[in-house]
């Protein structure tokens, strides 16, 4: 049976693993994160554009998190999803206006 001193994964240590694991939870949190301001972007749809944007500032929270500043993550959560994004998508939902329509009625 092969040793794991003959492959050299002794030198391989724990922290190693956990800092290779954090940047890829990080790489998969910005790819996911640009992936939902796109999103924002080209919508056709505006409240499916609010929930993109609702999932973009949540990556961000994310991504503040794993950069060590929790203070900014929880109020990231707490002030833009909690407060601003409920309110843009209360606002969206409650003026939606339909398209179309009885002809001659304005």
């Amino acid at each position: 049976m092969i040793g794991l001193e003959t492959i050299g994964l002794e030198t391989i240590g724990l922290e190693a693993i956990g800092t290779a694991l954090e940047m890829a939870v990080f790489g998969l949190l910005a790819v996911v994160t640009v992936f939902f301001a796109i999103y924002v972007v080209i919508a056709r749809d505006v409240v499916r554009a609010g929930l993109a944007l609702i999932m973009c500032m949540f990556g961000v929270a994310s991504l503040y998190i794993l950069l060590n500043a929790q203070f900014l993550g929880v109020i990231q959560v707490l002030v833009y999803i909690g407060a601003i994004g409920v309110l843009i998508l209360f606002a969206v939902m409650l003026t939606k206006k339909e398209l179309g329509g009885e002809p001659g009625e304005d």
